[in-house]
């Protein structure tokens, strides 16, 4: 079932992942003045993809350039390198405020929870974006199934850590490992708010997260928390990974806003996944454009306080 949560999205924009597969890299691609006619063709639907700023990103861009810092702290080598994680076999504890704690095959959740494609833009808080059609299921339906206790008020998220697989995570770089992640228990139950074991109609990559991640699509990348083991309700919000590093440059909520800025970053506008110099840059909308959906959920907050 596809799920499309904002008309612009089309359902042709979902393309056979195997075409994505045959194309050649862009810019390479733009200068074979005599290639052989169906490299061209190629190219000119990767040029029309990326003009068009809704147009469902293709899939070896978002398989390519992936922010994974247990792994590396640059993009390019993630990929390379995430091939090493253990992904099977996989368990998720759910814990805390709950009234039916308990360890999950992932195989057992997955049979429980029919998956549903959902058409997504990711917005990272470096300043690009990608339209991404992701595979899976409500997390609000895996935590009714935990039954949640009144005491609940936020959900703490937690990674795999892999030190054998891990070279950052391994040296102890940057973060205190495993990442953190957390989001109100409001957030966590929104429709909106998925559990994605696929994306562009098959598994999802290790790079990209497998094999479960977190999508908010109307918060910044990094709170849709990677290859998840442990989600635990609590009274109290978590501090997260970023926030504990960081606190001045993330918030707790990183909700996708314009109005207020990143010291490093522009949070005003986007550079769409694969364009160029020459691409005019997208501008970014509050909530990253789910403003309808989920605004009630802060109507009452000071954005820029509680950013």
């Amino acid at each position: 079932m596809l799920i499309k949560t904002r008309p612009a999205f089309r359902d042709h924009d979902v393309t056979d992942p195997a075409v994505f597969q045959a194309r050649r890299v862009l810019l390479k691609a733009m200068g074979l003045a005599s290639a052989a006619p169906w490299t061209l063709a190629a190219a000119t639907e990767d040029r029309q993809s990326i003009a068009d700023a809704n147009a469902v990103t293709p899939a070896r861009l978002v398989e390519q350039y992936n922010n994974y810092y247990e792994l590396a702290f640059d993009k390019e080598s993630v990929a390379q390198l995430a091939r090493h994680i253990a992904v099977e076999p996989w368990q998720i504890e759910i814990a805390g405020e709950v009234e039916k704690p308990g360890v999950y095959s992932l195989e057992d959740i997955l049979r429980d929870h029919p998956l549903q494609e959902r058409i997504y833009r990711l917005r990272c808080v470096e300043g690009w974006s990608a339209v991404i059609p992701w595979l899976g299921f409500p997390l609000a339906d895996l935590l009714k199934r935990a039954q949640p206790l009144s005491a609940a008020r936020f959900v703490k998220f937690t990674s795999a850590a892999q030190p054998e697989a891990m070279p950052k995570l391994r040296a102890g770089a940057m973060l205190d490992w495993p990442y953190v992640e957390g989001l109100r228990l409001d957030e966590a139950m929104h429709p909106l708010t998925m559990l994605a074991s696929g994306m562009y109609g098959r598994d999802l990559p290790k790079q990209n997260g497998a094999p479960l991640r977190l999508v908010v699509p109307w918060k910044y990348g990094f709170k849709s928390i990677k290859a998840i083991v442990k989600i635990e309700l609590t009274r109290r919000a978590p501090l997260t990974s970023w926030s504990r590093y960081a606190p001045s440059e993330y918030g707790f909520y990183a909700n996708v806003n314009p109005a207020v800025a990143h010291p490093r970053w522009t949070q005003t506008s986007e550079r769409v996944l694969g364009s160029d110099f020459f691409t005019p840059r997208r501008k970014t909308e509050l909530f990253n454009g789910y403003a309808d959906q989920v605004g009630q959920l802060y109507s009452q907050m000071d954005l820029k306080h509680f950013f």
